[in-house]
C-alpha cells in the first residue's frame, strides 16, 4: 500500500528547495532497475520482497523478456529525513548503447545523478559514457558500488582483498572524472586568458613568465567520489542493503568510544585501530595492519554472509539479530532459502533505500541551486556565445537561476521527448470508484427505468415483426459506425510530453508558445513585421517559422507505469504534459515569451546507422504504415524515418536491439499491420581519386608510347550553360586529401553555424531596399555580426586548415582563401572552391565587404546546386565524400528585355540546375570510387578472459568507424 497519495505529492511540488530531480545511469546489467525497485519499495508501491524481481520501471513486455531497460521513465517518491519532507523525482535510464539517446533525454531534466558500478565488472564503456554525459550537463553525481555480494560469494575474496579491490575501482572512476575535468579546464584556459587580457591589459615582461596553470585554480572540491565525503554507497541491490561511511560511523561511534565526526574521517583510508590503546592510528599498510574499514565493516559483512548463506547455521541467526537490534518474523527464521533470510536481516539493519535517499537529499542539489554555467549551456549551443544573445534573452538567465513561480515570472519549460501511452491508461479515462451518494443515485435511476419499462410493456401497441427488424438493423448500423469511430480514436496512442519546468507556473488551460529547436529569438525580436499565427500547428509551419501556440490540456505527475492528474505545477518539477501531439515532434521549448531561446540540442552518444526498408505485407495498407511511421518518429528521439525518391520507406535506428523494439512498436501499437522488413541497407559514399599512374601490367602509364593528342586532360574542365544561355559556368573536380576531409568532419558544427549566419544575412539583404543593401551586408557590422568567440573559432579552424595545406604541396597553398561552401547540408566533407578571377566569396572572410555584383543575387542558388549535387552522387544517389569542385569561371549576361526566362523558368532555378549538372559531370570525368562503411572498434576485456592469437600474442582490436574505399 502506498505511503502517500497524489495529493501529498502535489503539495510537496510547491517546495522547490525540497525537490530532488535525479536519474540512475550505469552500464547495462550493473543493477540500475533493481536499485530503482528498492527505492520504490520504500514508498509502499511494491513489496520489498519483490525488489529486483518485479522490475517495476520496466513496463514494456520486451523489457521484461530481455531483462534490460529500453526507455527512461520517471517516478515521484516521498522521503523524510532530518525532520524534512522531500519529493524525489527518480528517472531510471537504459544502459544499453542502442538506447543511449534515452539517457541524454533523462540527464537534461535532472540536477543530480546516481552512477552505479558493478564492483566485479568495474568501469565499462557505458560507465564512462554516463559519467561524460552527466559532466557535460553540469550535473552533480554520487556513486553506488553495487553487487558487493559477488565479491563474497562469487569471487570469494577475503575482506582485505575486497578492500584493495574497492580502492582500485574507486581510483578508476575518479580517473575518468579527472580526465573530463582537466580536458574542460584546458579547453577554457585560452578563452579565460584572452578575456583577462582584454579587461586588464598589462605590459609583458620578457624576464617573467607565468607558469601557473588553470588546473591549479579550478575548483574540484565536489568533483571526485570520496567515501569520507559521504557521496559513495557500498551496496548489494539484489539483497536490499547499502551503507555509507557515515552509516557505520553512527552505528559504531559509541561502541568504539570515538566521536562520530572523527570516525567519519578515518573509516576509509590508511587507518587502523590499536586494540591496546583504543586509538586510531595511521599507517595500516606500512605496519601490516587491517584498515579500519575492514575491521569495522567488511569483517562483519563477511561474517553474516558466511554464517547464513555459506554455512547455513540457522541457530546463529537469532543471536545475530539480537546483537544487531533487529527482529525477524518466525516465517523468515524458518525459511529454507538462505538468501531470503539474509535479505530480511540486511534490509532491517542497513536498508538500501534509506541510505540512498538520505544521500540524495543531503548531497545532490535542489532546482534552486542550478549553477550559471549550466544555464548558459542550456541557452546556447556549444559553439555559441551567451553574450551574443539578444538583451531580452540574456535577462532570462536570472529567471532560470531564481527558479521562481510568481505570476510575474515567465514560464520556461523544456520537453526532452514525447512518449506514447494508451488512452485507456490516462487518469481521465480510468473508471473511478463511486461514493455512497453516487451509488444511491444510480440505484434510484435503475429502479425508475425498470418501472418505466413495465409501464411501456403494458401500454404499447403491438408492432409488426418486419418493421421491428428494420428498426433494429438501422440502430445496429448506427451503433457500429459510432463504435468504429470511437475505437479508432481510442486505439490511437496519446502522446505525453516528458518535461521539466525551469521557471514560472503552468496551469491546465494555459496557452504558451511552442518554440521549435531552430527558433532564434534575436531574429524574431529584431523583425518588426513578424506575426504569429495562433491557429497554425506544426504541420502548417513554413520552413522559416518555428513558433506555434498551444493550450495545456492536461498535467500529470509521472508515477512509473501510472499517471496522476494535477491542475498546476510550478518551477523545479518534472511533469508530463498532454495535448501537444500536433505542436511538438521530438523536443521543444514551451514559454510565455518569444524571447526565450530554444534549448541547446541534446548530445546523443549513438548515431542512427542501421537502415532497413519497410513495407506493408498487404499493399493496400500503405496509408496505415505511413501513419504508423509518423507516430514512431514522434515517440522515439533517436529513430529517423526517410522517404526515398523511389518511394521506399526507410527506418534508421541505432542498432539491432533498437530496430527490434521499433518494429515491435510499429506492428503492435502504431501501424498495427503486418510488415515486411528488408535486409540492413549498407550506406555508401561516392568519391573520386587521383588518376592512376601504373596500369594493370604494373607499368608506368606516362612512359608508354601512346598518342598524346588523344590523351584526356588530367583535370578536365566541364562547361555548362543555363537554358536561356545567360550564364556560363566552368567546373572541374578534384579529390580532397584525407587530412582535410578529417578536419572538415571534425568541424561540422562550426561550418553549419557559418552557413546559417550567411543565410540570415542574405535573407536580411533581400528584404531591404536597394540603397541600403550594402550597409546590411557588412558581415562584421554592428547589428548583424558573429560573436567574438565564433570569430575566434573560425580563426582557429583557418589556422589548422592552413597548417594541413602547407604540408600537402604548392597545389593547396591558397586553398583556405578559395573556400566558397561545404556540403552536403552546409557541413559535409566536400568543398566548393572559387577559382574565378572576378568574383570574391565570403565564406571564411567575414571582414571583407561584399561589392554590388549582379551575380550576388544568384549566389545562394549557385551554392544550393552544389549542395544538391553532393547530397546524391551520380553513381548510386549516395552522398559524396572528399570531393572539391573548383569553379574556374562564372559569367552572367542578364538582359533586361529578354523574355526567355518565361520559357525556361526563373534564372535562379536555371543556375541551380546548371551547377548541379556541372558538378555531376565533373565528378564523372574523374576516376570514380564507391566507399563502403567499415566498422572497427576498441575491444576492452579483463586480463583473465583475454584470448590469444595463434602466434601467442594478445588480440588488440582498435580503430574507429570510417568510410573506406
Amino acid at each position: 500500500m502506498r505511503l502517500v497519495d497524489a495529493t501529498k505529492l502535489s503539495q510537496l511540488q510547491n517546495k522547490p528547495k525540497n525537490i530532488r530531480n535525479i536519474c540512475i545511469v550505469a552500464h547495462v546489467d550493473h543493477g540500475k532497475t533493481t536499485l530503482a525497485d528498492s527505492l520504490i519499495s520504500s514508498n509502499g508501491i511494491i513489496s520489498q520482497r519483490m525488489s529486483g524481481k518485479l522490475r517495476y520501471m520496466d513496463s514494456r513486455p520486451d523489457e521484461q523478456e530481455r531483462g534490460i531497460t529500453m526507455k527512461s521513465s520517471s517516478i515521484a517518491l516521498y522521503h523524510a529525513t532530518n525532520e524534512e519532507e522531500y519529493l524525489v523525482n527518480l528517472i531510471d535510464s537504459p544502459g544499453h548503447i542502442d538506447f543511449s539517446s534515452e539517457v541524454s533525454t533523462a540527464v537534461r531534466l535532472c540536477d543530480g545523478a546516481i552512477v552505479v558500478v558493478d564492483v566485479v565488472e568495474g568501469v565499462c564503456p557505458q560507465t564512462r559514457l554516463a559519467l561524460k554525459q552527466a559532466y557535460s550537463e553540469n550535473i552533480r553525481a554520487v556513486l553506488v558500488l553495487n553487487k558487493i555480494d559477488r565479491l563474497i560469494l562469487e569471487m570469494q575474496l577475503t575482506p582485505l582483498d575486497a578492500y584493495v579491490h574497492l580502492t582500485q575501482l574507486l581510483e578508476q572512476v575518479n580517473a575518468v572524472m579527472g580526465e573530463l575535468f582537466s580536458t574542460e579546464v584546458f579547453e577554457n584556459e585560452n578563452t579565460s586568458i584572452q578575456k583577462q587580457k582584454e579587461q586588464q591589459p598589462v605590459q609583458e615582461d620578457k624576464d617573467y613568465y607565468d607558469w601557473t596553470s588553470a588546473l591549479e585554480e579550478a575548483d574540484d572540491s565536489t568533483l571526485y567520489f570520496s567515501p569520507e565525503q559521504g557521496n559513495v554507497v557500498f551496496a548489494s541491490a539484489i539483497d536490499g542493503w547499502g551503507f555509507t561511511i557515515h552509516t557505520f560511523a553512527k552505528l559504531f561511534s559509541t561502541k568504539l568510544g570515538i566521536k562520530e565526526d572523527l570516525l567519519r574521517k578515518v573509516l576509509w583510508g590508511d587507518f587502523y585501530l590499536n586494540t591496546k590503546t583504543k586509538r586510531v592510528m595511521k599507517g595500516a599498510q606500512e605496519k601490516a595492519k587491517k584498515p579500519l574499514f575492514v575491521q569495522v565493516i567488511l569483517d562483519n559483512l563477511w561474517n553474516i554472509y558466511e554464517t547464513i548463506v555459506t554455512r547455513n547455521e540457522k541457530e546463529k541467526v537469532s543471536v545475530m539479530c539480537e546483537k544487531l537490534g533487529i527482529k525477524l518474523t518466525a516465517r523468515d527464521l524458518r525459511h529454507t532459502d538462505t538468501r531470503i533470510q539474509l535479505q530480511s536481516l540486511m534490509m532491517q539493519w542497513i536498508p538500501l533505500s534509506q541510505t540512498i535517499l538520505n544521500m540524495v537529499c543531503e548531497k545532490l542539489p535542489s532546482p534552486k541551486e542550478i549553477i550559471p554555467d549550466k544555464v548558459e549551456k542550456l541557452m546556447c549551443s556549444g559553439i555559441g556565445d551567451f553574450e551574443a544573445l539578444h538583451p531580452e534573452t540574456q535577462k532570462l538567465k536570472k529567471d532560470f537561476l531564481d527558479c521562481d513561480s510568481n505570476s510575474d515570472k515567465p514560464v520556461i519549460i523544456f520537453i526532452s521527448k514525447m512518449f506514447g501511452v494508451d488512452k485507456s491508461a490516462l487518469p481521465e479515462n480510468k473508471p473511478k470508484s463511486l461514493t455512497e451518494d453516487e451509488m444511491a443515485v444510480r440505484r434510484e435511476r435503475a429502479r425508475q427505468l425498470r418501472e418505466q419499462q413495465k409501464l411501456n410493456n403494458t401500454t404499447t401497441e403491438p408492432v409488426s415483426i418486419n418493421e421491428q427488424k428494420k428498426e433494429n438493423i438501422k440502430e445496429d448500423i448506427e451503433d457500429k459506425t459510432e463504435d468504429n469511430q470511437e475505437l479508432d480514436d481510442k486505439e490511437q496512442p496519446a502522446f505525453i510530453a516528458f518535461a521539466r519546468i525551469f521557471s514560472g507556473k503552468v496551469k491546465r488551460g494555459d496557452k504558451v508558445y511552442v518554440l521549435g529547436p531552430k527558433h532564434d529569438p534575436s531574429k524574431v525580436l529584431s523583425s518588426k513585421d513578424y506575426k504569429i499565427d495562433y491557429d497554425k500547428k506544426l504541420k502548417d509551419l513554413n520552413s522559416d517559422e518555428h513558433i506555434t501556440c498551444a493550450e495545456i490540456k492536461s498535467l500529470y505527475i509521472l508515477m512509473g507505469r501510472d499517471l496522476e492528474s494535477i491542475d498546476e505545477a510550478i518551477a523545479g518539477n518534472i511533469i508530463g504534459i498532454g495535448g501537444l501531439e500536433e505542436h511538438v515532434l521530438k523536443t521543444a521549448t514551451l514559454s510565455s515569451t518569444i524571447a526565450c531561446p530554444a534549448f541547446s540540442e541534446l548530445q546523443y552518444a549513438a548515431v542512427p546507422i542501421l537502415r532497413v526498408a519497410v513495407e506493408p505485407t498487404v499493399p493496400s495498407q500503405l496509408q496505415q504504415l505511413v501513419k504508423g511511421l509518423k507516430l514512431l518518429n514522434q515517440s522515439d528521439s533517436c529513430v529517423q524515418v526517410l522517404l526515398q525518391e523511389t518511394g521506399e520507406h526507410v527506418l534508421v535506428t541505432a542498432g539491432e536491439v533498437h530496430l527490434e523494439r521499433c518494429l515491435e512498436d510499429l506492428k503492435k501499437h502504431y501501424a498495427k499491420i503486418p510488415i515486411t522488413v528488408s535486409e540492413p541497407i549498407v550506406p555508401f559514399r561516392e568519391t573520386i581519386v587521383e588518376p592512376p599512374k601504373i596500369d594493370m601490367a604494373n607499368e608506368e602509364i606516362d612512359a608508354q608510347n601512346v598518342d598524346k593528342s588523344n590523351k584526356k586532360e588530367e583535370n578536365p574542365v566541364i562547361t555548362v550553360y543555363t537554358n536561356n544561355k545567360q550564364s556560363r559556368i566552368k567546373i572541374r573536380a578534384k579529390p580532397i586529401p584525407n587530412e582535410i576531409t578529417a578536419l572538415l568532419d571534425k568541424s561540422a558544427d562550426l561550418l553549419k553555424a557559418i552557413s546559417q549566419h550567411i543565410k540570415n544575412l542574405q535573407s536580411i539583404s533581400n528584404k531591404q531596399q536597394l540603397e541600403t543593401k550594402l550597409e546590411g551586408l557588412y558581415l562584421n557590422g554592428t547589428k548583424h555580426k558573429l560573436s567574438d568567440r565564433m570569430l575566434k573559432l573560425i580563426q582557429i579552424f583557418k589556422d589548422e586548415l592552413q597548417s594541413v595545406c602547407s604540408k600537402l604541396g604548392p597545389e593547396w597553398k591558397d586553398f583556405v582563401d578559395q573556400i566558397w561552401s561545404s556540403g552536403p547540408r552546409n557541413c559535409g566533407p566536400n568543398l566548393l572552391l572559387n577559382h574565378t578571377t572576378d568574383y570574391s566569396t565570403k565564406f571564411l572572410h567575414h571582414e571583407k565587404e561584399i561589392k554590388d555584383d549582379p551575380r550576388l543575387e544568384y549566389e545562394s542558388s549557385f551554392v544550393n546546386g552544389f549542395q544538391l549535387a553532393t547530397l546524391a552522387g551520380p553513381l548510386c544517389d549516395e552522398p559524396m565524400m572528399g570531393v572539391a569542385f573548383c569553379v574556374e569561371e562564372w559569367t552572367l549576361n542578364k538582359n533586361q528585355g529578354d523574355d526567355s526566362s518565361q520559357a525556361f523558368g526563373p534564372l535562379s532555378g536555371q543556375i541551380m540546375s546548371a551547377v548541379k549538372d556541372g558538378c555531376r559531370k565533373a565528378f564523372q570525368a574523374q576516376p570514380q570510387r564507391i566507399m563502403a562503411a567499415m566498422y572497427s572498434c576498441d575491444i576492452v576485456v579483463d586480463q583473465k578472459v583475454l584470448a590469444e592469437t595463434e602466434f601467442g600474442q594478445p588480440y588488440n582490436g582498435a580503430g574507429k568507424c570510417a568510410f573506406l574505399p
